[in-house]
């Protein structure tokens, strides 16, 4: 059975702070993902600039150089796998934390691997895993057909499609516009009865304009009821099922923490908010020896802390990581 003393899972920006906290107060951390470091960067749309500047997404005092104002996907992938190399942070991806159950000996984690399972006993153990993984499913037969996504990728691969987008946030808005701008037929398919006020100010304009021209079709106050090969059937305030023709869907609706693996590790969860039991002057939950760092901290208010804010949280569980 492996032995370690620090376990930290989550190898994203957030989880990559935690190990250099703990780094510099004297430990050698184990950096475990799912997928690959910084996986919910890869997962972001390919050439896809940050809104955030190089400098709020820096950490452990590593500068973030990139060619333009803000970093591109690229350059941040580039960043991060740099700092964990520059910093001799051991990892190990493509790894899954299963459960995790204090016994006399330690907090003992059942993982999953590439090659199957194992066990793990570690004193400490932080969960940086974010929500990124974990989108939020529309729960609608067809929803795991293979042309639809809960990530958009490149606009490129819609060029003289009809492609659905599902959403009505930024992610949903801004994927609609590129689409568009790449030579796809877009339908914007939204629950809400119009765009909420958390859509960019600059996009907005140019969604609505786009709406208004006809170039961009949209279906607000628009239930989806099922996705086929060909289309997805949707009904709208008038309740009258209506299928619209689709090659690719982007169910762009959100993403939630994974509360259920919370709760396998035995951290108490806020039936209401989502949020796991923690003191938020240590992060400790009300399992010994477990500690929450970044987004997860807050629930389904996934809005709350970025990596802007959810940065410095290795600095609260392990020390400064100026030091």
């Amino acid at each position: 059975m492996q032995i370690e003393n620090t376990v930290i899972i989550g190898a994203g920006p957030i989880g990559i702070a935690c190990a250099i906290s703990a780094r510099r107060a004297g430990r050698d951390p184990l950096l475990i993902d799912a997928g690959a470091v910084v996986n919910s960067i890869v997962n972001y749309p390919i050439g896809m600039n940050f809104f955030t500047t190089p400098e709020l997404l820096e950490v452990g005092g590593h500068p973030l150089v990139c060619s333009g104002q803000k970093p591109t996907r690229e350059e941040a992938m580039m960043y991060y796998r740099g700092v964990v190399r520059a910093e001799g942070i051991r990892t190990r991806t493509f790894t899954k934390l299963i459960s995790c159950e204090a016994t006399t000996s330690g907090l003992e984690c059942l993982m999953k691997a590439e090659s199957g399972q194992f066990k793990m006993v570690c004193q400490h153990l932080t969960l940086a895993t974010g929500y990124y993984d974990n989108p939020k499913m529309l729960g609608v037969p067809g929803e795991d057909l293979p042309h639809v996504s809960h990530y958009f990728d490149e606009p490129h691969l819609g060029f003289d499609r009809d492609v659905v987008v599902i959403g009505g946030k930024n992610s949903a808005v801004e994927a609609a516009l590129e689409l568009f701008r790449a030579g796809a037929r877009v339908t914007l398919v939204y629950r809400g009865k119009e765009f909420p006020p958390s859509v960019k100010f600059w996009v907005k304009p140019d969604i609505i304009n786009r709406i208004k021209a006809g170039e961009i079709a949209e279906k607000l106050e628009t239930e989806v009821l099922r996705i086929d090969a060909s289309g997805v059937a949707v009904t709208g305030p008038d309740g009258v099922e209506e299928v619209l023709k689709a090659d690719r869907v982007f169910a762009l609706t959100g993403f939630l923490p994974d509360t259920e693996l919370f709760r396998r590790v035995g951290i108490n969860i806020e039936p209401e908010t989502g949020r796991p039991e923690h003191d938020d002057d240590t992060l400790e939950t009300n399992v010994p020896g477990v500690y929450v760092a970044g987004s997860i901290k807050s629930g389904y208010r996934t809005s709350d802390i970025f990596i802007e804010n959810g940065r410095f949280d290795g600095d609260t569980i392990f020390g400064d990581a100026s030091r």
